[in-house]
């Protein structure tokens, strides 16, 4: 797509499209809509595109495009709305009319009745999310609340300015479906349509959020278990002396980091999940602005008072977990610095014994330097006194007369002064190339 002959971002086409992802479909009342969630993973969301593609093209319809995130078709009256997300697939049937109501009642008739319906499409993961949803024209009063919801956790209110009431129990029927009533007091199709999608968004998100409370509760008893470990190393820690004993309680501090690092990294998706998904319940909460019913909470302060503590125990485990990672990590970098200068010690008193070392051999050293000139000036002399006998009687017969011993005493000195400054010589040579 191009604007005036220029060159597009290459990203510049999704930006656009996301805001157009999921629109709102208007919706004609009285209307039954059911609507199911199912969690996948990347490969079972690749699966699911294809078997709903397949689903599509058996009934002659064309599937979804590559790229799409939802996709509208219209089965033998009913229509069915799929639509991706990040971690999970929703599939919404909306019912024909013929199918609305029995007796007179919503909910009737009950939704297990439709099982044929749903069992026709593929299921691509385990089911999380189920709500049967009815859009009625309001009758005021007429409808007997009592007896489609528990009246102990009922929660109604006014939306979107009083042209319509929202009413549920939050609590599955015999089916496995929440029941959602919508009584429409005068809105357009169009406004029908959006009120029901944010009120199924509101049921989705909210169950997807509840999912981060199991790990927390999963994970509380661990870390509760690291808390005291780390409380009783640090009191260790004051009296711990020695390179082994320190050692011994760095390695026990590692391995407490890495065993509370690994449950963090484990639970960081799910507990970030959990969080966007309570925002969005809470963003779409007040965008339909509930007024209360007198006698009955309102979904949001049923759902604060049923789902905040929920979400705070998740918040909590999610703070401990960081907390206790910042407290490990300061425990272990000062048990870290003790054991370095432990190590620096030691391995001063091994340069000094070292150094002791050194300078013992060295002074052997020069003492054996010094014997070896006193050796080697023996013999020299020995061949020096051999040479001047040797050449005694020649130097008689050619009229030179000279003392064997004296000129070998004479030439003590000078091959004892020789013999040293080469030794001194070779050992500076030693040293230079040292």
């Amino acid at each position: 797509m191009l604007a005036l002959g220029f060159t597009d971002h290459p990203l510049r086409a999704p930006v656009l499209a996301e805001l157009h992802a999921r629109p709102f479909v208007s919706i004609a009342t009285p209307a039954r809509i059911l609507h199911v969630a199912f969690l996948v993973d990347r490969d079972a969301a690749r699966a699911d595109r294809s078997a709903f593609a397949a689903f599509c093209a058996s009934r002659g319809h064309p599937g979804p495009a590559a790229d799409a995130k939802q996709h509208r078709v219209a089965f033998g009256g009913a229509v069915l709305r799929w639509e991706r997300h990040a971690e999970f697939t929703t599939y919404t049937w909306e019912l024909p009319a013929e199918d609305l109501m029995e007796g007179g009642l919503p909910f009737q008739p009950s939704s297990a009745s439709f099982g044929a319906t749903l069992l026709q499409m593929p299921q691509p993961g385990p089911l999380l999310v189920a709500v049967d949803l009815h859009l009625v024209t309001d009758t005021a009063d007429a409808l007997p609340l009592d007896r489609l919801f528990d009246r102990a956790s009922l929660a109604r209110s006014d939306v979107e300015d009083g042209f319509a009431e929202i009413a549920t129990d939050f609590q599955p029927d015999p089916s496995g479906f929440v029941r959602i009533l919508v009584r429409d007091r005068g809105m357009t199709d169009d406004a029908a349509g959006a009120l029901v999608q944010r009120v199924l968004e509101i049921e989705t998100y909210r169950t997807l959020a509840l999912l981060g409370l199991p790990e927390a509760q999963r994970l509380a008893p661990k870390v509760a278990h690291i808390e005291g470990r780390l409380g009783a190393l640090t009191e260790e820690m004051k009296n711990s002396e020695g390179l082994a004993a320190n050692n011994k309680l760095l390695d026990e501090l590692t391995t407490l980091a890495a065993e509370l690092e690994a449950d963090a990294a484990a639970s960081l998706f799910r507990f970030g999940a959990s969080r966007a998904y309570e925002e969005i319940v809470e963003l779409r909460l007040r965008t339909i602005g509930e007024r209360p019913v007198a006698g009955f909470p309102t979904w949001q302060q049923f759902l604060a008072r049923r789902m905040q503590p929920a979400m705070r125990t998740c918040h909590a485990i999610e703070q401990r977990q960081a907390n206790m990672s910042l407290k490990l990590t300061s425990a272990a970098n000062l048990l870290r610095t003790r054991v370095d200068v432990e190590l620096e010690q030691q391995n001063r008193d091994l340069l000094r014994s070292m150094n002791e070392r050194t300078r013992m051999q060295l002074r052997l050293q020069q003492t054996v330097e010094g014997l070896s000139v006193a050796a080697i000036s023996y013999y020299v002399v020995s061949l020096l006194h051999y040479v001047l006998e040797g050449l005694h009687h020649k130097a008689e017969a050619m009229g030179v007369h000279y003392d064997v011993g004296t000129a070998t005493a004479l030439g003590v000195p000078v091959v004892v002064l020789s013999i040293w400054a080469v030794v001194r010589r070779i050992r500076k040579g030693h040293f230079d190339e040292a």
